[in-house]
């Protein structure tokens, strides 16, 4: 779900620069020093799924796990989620650095959203309500950034309409995936690591 270089129209490059510059910068100052190896470890997460591309005419998908990420870390996401993607983009050439704003943004936001969303319901007493809403939350995150990539497609042209309609339907088996793999995770963590949750 990278977009690369050379694709989006300069409006949409520094209005995606601007919002993911702004929320780095909020994220580092409500970060504590105890999260910094929380935060490494999910990077490391996210840089590992997002690198196996399936490719899909113009686009590929890939997992992105920012649900479980949003859930977990809150708004330390966004730095999270913009070291790894700086890295995919220099070392691996995914997206590109002009992208990384756009690209950070797309991710994170629906990485927040879904931890004020499920944040509360995921780490309650009830089992079972908790790992419904992990399935509703890696579905959801996955959605919301297909949306927004759709969106800074379309925003940058009418040509790239029927991208961003490729882009939505690809991902719709990934939501599923997604889904079950937060409820795998949020299970595990339930039992094994109820501390990472805070329960």
């Amino acid at each position: 779900m990278h977009i690369s270089e050379g694709i989006l129209s300069a409006p949409v490059l520094v209005t995606g620069a601007g919002l993911t510059a702004a929320a780095v910068g909020y994220s580092l100052k409500k970060m504590e020093h105890k999260e910094v190896p929380k935060v490494a470890i999910l990077s490391s997460v996210f840089f590992v799924a997002s690198l196996i591309h399936v490719p899909v005419g113009p686009s590929s998908v890939h997992l992105i796990l920012n649900g479980i990420i949003g859930v977990l870390l809150g708004w330390a996401a966004f730095p999270a989620i913009l070291v790894a993607l700086a890295l995919q983009g220099v070392l691996f050439q995914f997206g590109g650095i002009t992208t990384l704003g756009v690209n950070t943004f797309n991710m994170a936001l629906p990485a927040i959203i879904c931890f004020y969303l499920f944040n509360r319901g995921i780490k309650g007493e009830n089992n079972f309500i908790a790992l419904m809403l992990a399935f509703v939350c890696g579905f959801l995150a996955v959605l919301l950034s297909g949306t927004m990539v759709a969106a800074a497609l379309v925003f940058t042209g009418e040509p790239f309409m029927q991208v961003a309609k490729l882009v939505l339907i690809t991902h719709l088996p990934v939501m599923i995936l997604e889904g079950a793999l937060t409820v795998f995770c949020i299970g595990f963590l339930r039992k094994v690591r109820p501390e990472i949750l805070d329960i």
